[in-house]
């Protein structure tokens, strides 16, 4: 499928694998596709950033390929490695039947058999569906030096295996990075990027969302979960619950046939949307209650 013509018809595309977006999201992922500009989403777990590029490769027919990042992360895990083990096996062969001579047998060991392709490299092959999404996930977990490693793979698309030689993407894929904001990634690559911080939803666009996500639950009890998810955001919290934690919820209350909201009911599932005891032990009591009335309140008409 080729790229949206419009914001509208972002939004569109997004909205029909069940991502419900903002004019301001829809308007930066429409740019990004128009200049073949990578796309930087940051903001606080949950929000949706990961959904985003899962969303936009199914709406586009296009493959998606993720680069979870973590603490170490380095070149060569994230291009491509050597099958070590596979290429012992074949020298032992060799040995064992006294066949191949040294330079068949290098030119053999270093040929795609033996070859594993990680997630960069293969963003750079030719796909008959386009250009694939290349999601690179969390890349504030990673250090410095893979940031610049990055820049320069984000600057022309190709890289070099000494054995084999350059292989460069035919076309460049639509990449997305997303940074939960743990530390600050360096200016240079975000240069490169446009960027968009991706915000917890106000409440009718969580509604809509949820309405999207968990169709089965009624009107009442979506607005119910929405208003409380609000306003438990704005109490000191180590980690407040994201959209997918709304989401979550939101079945879980399904499945017990929960109607109505009741201290009760949120006491004995609080693990759907808190995931740090700290937090779930605030929320014992009386607090559970005090946060429902203020939901409860807030929904009544004024």
């Amino acid at each position: 499928m080729h790229h949206p013509h419009s914001i509208d018809a972002v939004q569109e595309t997004l909205g029909a694998q069940g991502y419900v977006c903002g004019r301001a999201l829809a308007t930066v992922v429409f740019l990004a596709l128009k200049l073949g500009r990578p796309l930087f989403l940051e903001g606080e777990a949950g929000v949706g950033k990961t959904e985003i590029a899962k969303a936009l490769a199914a709406g586009l027919g296009r493959r998606l390929i993720r680069l979870q990042c973590y603490e170490g992360l380095d070149a060569s895990s994230a291009v491509y490695e050597w099958n070590f083990p596979a290429q012992m096996v074949a020298i032992r062969t060799a040995e064992a039947s006294g066949g191949a001579d040294r330079n068949t047998l290098q030119s053999e060991l270093f040929s795609d058999d033996y070859l594993i392709e990680r997630p960069l490299l293969q963003a750079m092959r030719p796909d008959e569906n386009g250009a694939p999404v290349l999601l690179i996930d969390e890349l504030d977990r990673t250090d410095e030096p893979f940031e610049a490693f990055l820049l320069e793979a984000l600057s022309d698309f190709q890289v070099t295996i000494p054995e084999l030689g350059t292989v460069k993407a035919p076309e460049p894929p639509i990449v997305i990075v997303t940074s939960n904001r743990t530390r600050e990634v360096h200016d240079a690559l975000k240069r490169r990027c446009l960027y968009h911080w991706v915000d917890y939803p106000d409440f009718d666009r969580e509604i809509e969302i949820l309405n999207a996500r968990a169709p089965e639950a009624a009107e009442t009890l979506s607005r119910e979960i929405v208003a409380f998810v609000q306003h438990l955001r704005t109490e000191d919290l180590f980690k407040k619950p994201g959209v997918a934690e709304t989401i979550d919820w939101a079945k879980c209350l399904l499945a017990l046939d929960v109607i109505n909201l009741s201290p009760e009911v949120i006491g004995d599932t609080l693990g759907a949307i808190l995931k740090y005891q700290d937090d779930i032990q605030k929320l014992q009591g009386s607090e559970a209650k005090r946060i429902l009335d203020q939901a409860n309140a807030s929904l009544e008409p004024a």
